[in-house]
């Protein structure tokens, strides 16, 4: 499989869960988040789409929840 193809299925795999789950954010960040987290997890060697997939998935998560983290100080701080 392709470089090209790899990345494709596993835009497409981490897309798809994130929509399905409701956790899909702003389209156009999301894709770019996606594709960021992917390209970094290839730059280590790997090659599987579902790792890579699930990698970019929890990379997604662990942003969303220290954004909300962010969001809920800068709210008790004033």
């Amino acid at each position: 499989m392709s470089i090209r193809c790899t990345v494709e299925s596993a835009f497409f795999i981490a897309w798809s869960f994130l929509e399905q789950s409701g956790e899909l954010g702003p389209p156009d960040a999301t894709a770019n988040f996606l594709l960021d987290a992917i390209e970094a997890r290839l730059k280590t060697g790997e090659r599987r789409p579902l790792m890579l997939a699930n990698k970019a998935i929890d990379a997604y998560r662990e942003q969303l929840a220290q954004s909300r983290m962010s969001a809920e100080r800068q709210a008790r701080h004033g």
